[in-house]
């Protein structure tokens, strides 16, 4: 029996699928200075895409407002995109545009803490529709998301990198592109390993 060809938009989306990347990688760059320890590499098929990590470096025992990306094995939940900055990303993650009034609580007292918010909000927060465009792509981590306990952390990203990779407040960030190509291999059984 002949098989019947496939469709098209079928068989370009077949390479992709099967590429999904199943375990990534985060390393801080070799050195004693604090600067070397706010840059790292994420290795992705052998290959190593620089970002920025936290202003304090990689820390296992993460805190609200410590400045250190949290060590462990982290998995993406969804992205968060502006519409007006960019196209849609290809991706196997859930997918949001990100509004003017999307905010991320990062008040350990509230009990939204760790979670999206609207704006106005009273409690303490991070807005993501930001001027300065760090958060125009977002992929939101599981950290601290299940138990979340106060003051372990919140809104933990990986998101846009600012100037020449400066240090972050806790977040991985990422030239456009990569995180853009990182994105289309990713799903969400993707484990995100920062060591």
């Amino acid at each position: 029996m002949k098989k019947k060809p496939l469709r098209k938009e079928t068989r370009r989306n077949l390479p992709l699928a099967r590429s999904r990347a199943a375990r990534l990688r985060v390393v801080t760059r070799p050195g004693a200075e604090l600067r070397d320890r706010q840059r790292g590499w994420l290795f992705l098929d052998g290959r190593a895409i620089p970002v920025a990590l936290g202003r304090s470096g990689v820390r296992a025992d993460k805190r609200e407002g410590d400045g250190a990306t949290p060590r462990g094995v982290w998995h993406p939940r969804e992205v968060r995109y502006r519409a007006d900055h960019g196209p849609r990303p290809v991706t196997g993650l859930p997918v949001r545009r990100t509004r003017p009034d999307d905010g991320w609580c990062d008040d350990p007292g509230d009990g939204r803490y760790n979670r999206p918010i609207r704006r106005p909000f009273k409690a303490s927060h991070e807005e993501m529709w930001r001027t300065d465009g760090l958060y125009d792509l977002v992929i939101v981590l599981d950290h601290n998301a299940r138990p979340r306990r106060a003051r372990r952390g919140s809104a933990v990203f990986l998101h846009l990198a600012r100037g020449a990779f400066e240090p972050t407040a806790g977040c991985i960030a990422f030239r456009r592109a990569d995180l853009r190509r990182l994105l289309a291999r990713m799903s969400p059984r993707t484990a995100i390993e920062v060591v």
